[in-house]
């Protein structure tokens, strides 16, 4: 059944909207709980939700730009073609992860981001759309996001810059500045 879902039907189904960092994304769920000014070490001193979620669609044109958030992140696969993952440790190392359906080729069905690293990612496969889920903890805030510099960026990870130029160079469209963060 999946195999005849289309990007657009599925935007369409699940209310997503263009996002500057991560495809199409609608935001499904945000904490009613705080956590209170001074209950988390910095960065987070000035309180956060418990959590959030959001649901987001990748496809060959849109991409999920380079940008990190401050945030522990786990990815979900969801449905669709997998998802190629660049993360960018502050080590200066990289490491390239598959999430998708297929466990025996060592694709993940989930990806721990850690907070602080930036990462960018690409659908594969067929090339048609990967749908997935994000869960942050504490909740995701506008001020958690931060846009990568890709010049930089390729010269502190020359292994992979020639895959960090050709997702940044993917993206057909740019997302209006209020559509800048994923919240």
């Amino acid at each position: 059944m999946t195999a005849k879902l289309a990007a657009e039907e599925i935007c369409r189904l699940l209310n997503l909207e263009p996002n500057a960092t991560c495809g199409s994304v609608r935001v499904s769920f945000v904490s009613k709980l705080s956590i209170a000014s001074g209950g988390l070490p910095a960065p987070f001193a000035d309180g956060q939700p418990l959590g959030s979620a959001l649901y987001f669609l990748v496809t060959p044109d849109a991409p999920v730009r380079l940008h990190r958030i401050r945030n522990d992140q786990l990815y979900h696969y969801y449905l669709g073609d997998p998802l190629e993952v660049f993360l960018l440790h502050g080590d200066g190392s990289s490491e390239r992860v598959f999430l998708g359906p297929d466990l025996r080729a060592g694709q993940r069905v989930q990806l721990l981001i850690p907070g602080n690293t930036f990462h960018t990612a690409r659908v594969i496969g067929r090339r048609r759309w990967f749908l997935g889920g994000s869960t942050e903890w504490p909740g995701v805030v506008p001020a958690d996001v931060e846009i990568g510099n890709l010049d930089e960026l390729v010269r502190s990870y020359p292994a992979v810059a020639a895959d960090l130029r050709a997702i940044a160079a993917s993206a057909l469209q740019e997302v209006a500045p209020n559509k800048a963060a994923p919240r």
